[in-house]
């Protein structure tokens, strides 16, 4: 889930609360890739929904968007021109469509998050490259990940994605810090310029997570005040991963085998 971090202390991990996130981050992967292979025509949000919470029950956590701020469900599902944090409804998903969805997991105190987006069977060419481009943006962040790396260096490599195709990039609303709390400090902008920022250290963990729009970068939010859509009615595609910043390089928490060494930069739910 994006987000804006106020009022809060980037705090430092230690490797047992490491391994409590990477717990939560599998967790969030396995909803997303079943919530994915559940995305049909046909299914409704609300059904998608149903899923995940019993997917991150089984995972011996707890839901991280539930309830918070007054959340009313377990992920968030964002189609077509809904950039981020869309609630789950009787929308029935058709042909053509796409879907972004968020998930969020606590373990023992600790949070997992992360997004993907993918087509409902067959989708349009310029939506499947907005997709991949996305996608394709979130590892470019999360190569720039080492101690003593920069945030803009980061939003510099998200950005620099969009920009090949024109894309619009989402500035309202950023990654952040995790940890104990969803929303943490620093913010984690998806631009930037290279060298600038809060510098990255050992210990820290964020959420990259880029928001490209087919069309302008600019945001609409609905009279429910969670979902926001774009404000020209262009598709959007949203992919998040939780990051832990190690001596080795970015560790991938939100994986379905996220192991100590594993650096490896794969889609959420691929």
């Amino acid at each position: 889930m994006s987000g804006e971090a106020r009022h809060q202390l980037i705090t430092i991990k230690s490797r047992r609360e490491f391994e409590k996130m990477a717990v939560a981050g599998r967790t969030v992967a396995t909803v997303l890739k079943t919530v994915k292979q559940a995305g049909v025509p046909g299914v409704t949000l609300k059904e998608l929904d149903a899923i995940a919470a019993e997917v991150i029950r089984a995972g011996g956590c707890t839901p991280s968007f539930l309830g918070y701020h007054g959340y009313p469900a377990n992920i968030c599902t964002s189609p077509n021109s809904v950039i981020v944090h869309g609630i789950p409804s009787d929308y029935r998903l058709v042909e053509g469509d796409i879907l972004s969805v968020d998930a969020g997991a606590i373990f023992e105190g600790f949070h997992g998050d992360a997004a993907i987006t993918f087509p409902i069977g067959e989708t349009s060419p310029e939506a499947q490259l907005l997709i991949d481009t996305t996608e394709r943006a979130l590892a470019a962040g999360i190569a720039q990940v080492k101690a003593g790396a920069r945030l803009g260096d980061i939003g510099h490599a998200v950005e620099s994605e969009a920009n090949v195709h024109g894309f619009g990039v989402v500035r309202e609303y950023v990654g952040h810090g995790i940890g104990r709390q969803m929303h943490e400090d620093p913010q984690v902008p998806n631009y930037g310029k290279p060298g600038t920022g809060t510098k990255l250290k050992k210990g820290m963990a964020i959420c990259i997570e880029p928001m490209f729009n087919l069309g302008g970068h600019e945001t609409f939010v609905d009279p429910d005040g969670w979902t926001v859509a774009t404000a020209d009615g262009s598709l959007s595609a949203h992919f998040e991963h939780t990051i832990a910043v190690t001596d080795k390089g970015p560790r991938v928490m939100t994986l379905l085998e996220a192991t100590e060494d594993d650096l490896v930069v794969t889609p959420a739910g691929g």
